[in-house]
């Protein structure tokens, strides 16, 4: 009887979902995810080999880590396999990891499975309030077809021995490069972290910053955007090579940081310096910092195409990477590092345990606040310029 009252107390929209999910998972079982993931970095790759080993385990779901180098290839994929007339289950993409103007392209194409992610079990726990990123990307509402999985935002860091005052805005950042030439550079563009320097600057300089939260209009781009320029025409030929010449990735900027030849380096995850340190690749006395009034922040997604084979297999896949395990799992940063999408104060005692909470060498003492990205429709004008202006 008493097994009877418990079910009888449970409302029925939630019966009905614990039911659903239960089908999903059925489903998935014995299924193969082809989770196509970019594969540059050596802890991103493990991580996801231990998320296979436990999906495997503890559902009977095969993943299959497709090593891929860009995204967007994979939305060109999707996209021809929409117009060869490949349809439901017959696609060779069943979860791609995602965001900014490649979820844009697929989401304005109909390229993505109808909205699902608010469903999973595991979406509760995100944190929907303070990182309303989770529901936004780059100025783009998710409608459930992506589900978050990591948070990020830029970052400078430096030894704090050859460093220690500095700059918090992109205004201290340009007088510090005049004081020191050459010891200051950022990524060639199109590189992520290249392009996320470039919006920073955007932001910093735009006459009115709510602008950039819509697309941009034609015939207002070279008018808005003028500020930006005149501030890189103005920084670059106090950067590292005068600024005719740009590193093809932050990695190379680290390296260079670690070797004294450049003073600050920068990254979209707030944790990397202390990943470095912790690999003794970087001095425990650099630093981490975000600009005083804020950086950029966004959040990192998984997103299921409209074709996939095994689309209760990915769910089932995306669910777990929102459980407290995988997302404590890689926070730490020994494996990862990467920031948590979720509200810790909705996990139970034991959940909360699994996160660590000593701060470490490297890590960002004061975060800041989080900035919006522009809307996504402005990184391929803004790419393009810059290019014409500095790539040659």
């Amino acid at each position: 009887m008493g097994a009877a009252i418990s079910a009888t107390a449970i409302p029925a929209w939630a019966q009905s979902a614990n039911a659903a999910w239960a089908n999903i998972e059925k489903a998935a079982r014995g299924q193969t995810v082809y989770f196509n993931a970019w594969a540059g970095s050596d802890r991103t790759n493990a991580y996801l080999q231990w998320v296979a080993s436990e999906v495997q385990t503890a559902f009977g779901v095969k993943l299959e880590h497709v090593k891929i180098t860009d995204t967007a290839d994979v939305v060109k994929r999707v996209r021809s396999e929409k117009n060869a007339g490949r349809q439901a289950r017959e696609g060779t993409v069943d979860l791609v990891w995602i965001n900014g103007e490649n979820f844009a392209a697929m989401k304005a194409d109909g390229l993505l499975l109808a909205p699902w992610a608010e469903q999973l079990p595991n979406f509760a726990k995100v944190d929907t309030v303070g990182k309303p990123t989770t529901r936004n990307d780059f100025s783009v509402p998710t409608d459930g077809q992506e589900s978050p999985w990591g948070m990020a935002q830029f970052t400078f860091f430096a030894d704090s021995q050859r460093l220690p005052a500095p700059p918090q805005s992109m205004k201290e950042l340009l007088a510090l490069a005049k004081r020191q030439p050459g010891r200051i550079t950022y990524p060639r563009l199109p590189d992520f972290t290249g392009t996320t320097f470039v919006k920073q600057a955007l932001i910093d300089t735009v006459a009115d910053p709510s602008v950039l939260t819509k697309p941009p209009v034609p015939a207002e781009l070279e008018r808005v955007t003028a500020p930006l320029w005149r501030f890189l025409d103005e920084l670059h030929p106090h950067l590292w090579r005068s600024g005719r010449q740009f590193p093809q990735s932050p990695a190379a900027i680290r390296q260079m940081v670690a070797d004294g030849e450049l003073l600050l380096g920068m990254t979209f995850n707030p944790n990397e310096a202390a990943n470095e340190i912790a690999a003794r690749r970087l001095p425990a006395s650099v630093k981490s910092w975000q600009f005083a009034r804020g950086t950029i922040g966004n959040t990192h997604f998984v997103a299921i195409p409209y074709n996939a084979r095994s689309p209760e297999g990915a769910q089932v896949v995306a669910n777990f990477l929102l459980s407290a395990r995988a997302q404590a799992r890689k926070a730490d940063i020994t494996v990862w590092g990467d920031p948590t999408v979720l509200d810790l104060t909705r996990l139970s005692p034991k959940e909360r345990a699994e996160f660590p909470v000593q701060a470490l060498p490297g890590q960002v003492a004061t975060p800041a606040p989080t900035l919006p990205e522009p809307h996504a429709t402005w990184v391929d004008p803004v790419e393009k310029e810059w290019v014409r202006r500095y790539g040659r």
